[in-house]
């Protein structure tokens, strides 16, 4: 973002902000001058005489000057309520006033600020807060555009009245434009997207023709990814300023934003589109082989494993593959299998998976065991562990539910106890 685009509509260009203003001599102390001299008046704080009397009394204090003996004669809860009270180190004005609530010094800052008509006091805080942007103070330019705002929109006219009333509402006008366009800048710069729209509205419904207010509008409805409104608020500035450099490079930073947001849009509707063919393809080639699927409300988290076509998944001739999982219930284990093709059989697998690692018994082995699913009743079938799953899976006797295939394996001796437990399992 330029910088010199942004920076105020009676911004001093002609100032040099990297150059450092010159710094005469340091005033010097002048001959005779004694410094710890000083009268108690010139002390920053009030002198604490009770504490001094005992500082003065241990012989390891040495005697100070009065501007020191101010400060150490209080502790630091006492010193910091006392620069609370004054204006430049003011932290809680609640707790600025003395026993009375008073307070002469801000008393007298605020009735500066409001000296002058109501046009003068919102210029002078637009003055500050043009200041501060110059300074890049972007949080303090804001808060004084703020109070420039406030005292136009005040209710209450507490200012000395104008001499020239069409003057006074000439400048009313003019600070009530520049203010808002001005805070819409600090907002750009502090990252309040919203808030910027916002003051470049008042400012636009203020004066359409304001081509900052279009430009600084675009570039905080880009941050918040709102393309078509920032699309419009450029357009509409051009429309007032063809030529406009920085309105022309948001132009261009906005269509590109919308060129890569369209082209991830249509990218998400063509994967869309694939899974939906590639969806209705599998459907088709599950029911023409009568393989019944149901899915659950609550299915296992297998990542990116599915039922598939494979090799191409639009074509319903393409080989089904499962993912399966084998089961091991009379030990509580179990292998996955990601892929377990409609032509392969139980025993293809088994094969490359046994010996299991953890049968100590010797228990699993291809001629000791046997393979179990369960019927779409709830009860079991026995799988032919030479059998082609398709052949298991076809006729509609079972099911795949959440686009799992769940084999039991179980060894010979213990086949009679898994089939009484999942018996009562089922009467249960």
């Amino acid at each position: 973002m330029s910088r010199i685009e942004e920076l105020p509509d009676d911004f001093d260009e002609s100032l040099n902000l990297n150059e450092v203003p010159p710094q005469g001599p340091p005033d010097l102390p002048q001959p005779g001058f004694d410094a710890f001299a000083a009268s108690n008046d010139d002390v920053p704080f009030p002198i604490n005489e009770e504490k001094l009397k005992e500082m003065e009394n241990d012989p390891s204090v040495p005697k100070m000057p009065p501007a020191m003996a101010s400060v150490k004669s209080h502790s630091k809860e006492e010193l910091l309520d006392m620069m609370n009270k004054t204006p430049l180190f003011m932290t809680d004005i609640e707790k600025a006033g003395d026993e009375n609530g008073e307070n002469i010094l801000l008393d007298a800052i605020t009735a500066m600020q409001n000296e002058g008509t109501r046009g003068e006091v919102a210029q002078s805080f637009k003055e500050q807060g043009n200041e501060a942007v110059s300074e890049l103070r972007w949080i303090d330019a804001k808060e004084h555009y703020t109070k420039s705002i406030a005292v136009i929109n005040a209710k209450e006219d507490k200012w000395e009245k104008p001499e020239d009333l069409a003057a006074e509402k000439k400048l009313l006008r003019q600070m009530e434009e520049l203010s808002h366009i001005n805070r819409a800048l600090c907002n750009l710069e502090l990252g309040n997207y919203r808030s910027c729209t916002t003051d470049c509205a008042a400012t636009i419904k203020l004066n359409p023709k304001n081509v900052k207010a279009y430009y600084r509008s675009s570039m905080a409805l880009l941050k918040l990814d709102k393309v078509d409104e920032a699309e419009d608020a450029a357009s509409r500035g051009l429309t007032v300023d063809p030529e406009n450099k920085a309105l022309q490079t948001a132009a261009k930073k906005i269509a590109e934003r919308k060129a890569a947001k369209e082209r991830v849009i249509a990218r998400k509707k063509a994967e869309e589109e694939l899974a939906r063919k590639q969806n209705l393809v599998l459907s088709t080639a599950l029911r023409a082989r009568q393989i019944r699927t149901r899915k659950t409300e609550q299915p296992p988290d297998m990542e990116d494993s599915q039922i598939r076509l494979i090799p191409d998944p639009l074509s319903p001739e393409s080989t089904v593959e499962f993912p399966a999982v084998l089961l091991y219930p009379m030990d509580a284990q179990s292998d996955f299998i990601k892929g377990f093709s409609e032509m392969h059989s139980i025993a293809d697998h088994l094969d490359y998976i046994f010996p299991l690692p953890w049968d100590t018994k010797k228990e699993y082995s291809m001629q000791n065991v046997e393979c179990f699913m369960q019927t779409v009743t709830g009860g079991l079938i026995k799988a032919g562990k030479k059998v082609p799953l398709l052949q298991i899976l076809s006729g509609g006797k079972v099911e795949v539910v959440d686009q799992l295939v769940r084999i039991f394996v179980v060894p010979n001796s213990k086949t009679g106890a898994f089939i009484a437990e999942m018996k009562a399992r089922k009467e249960g």
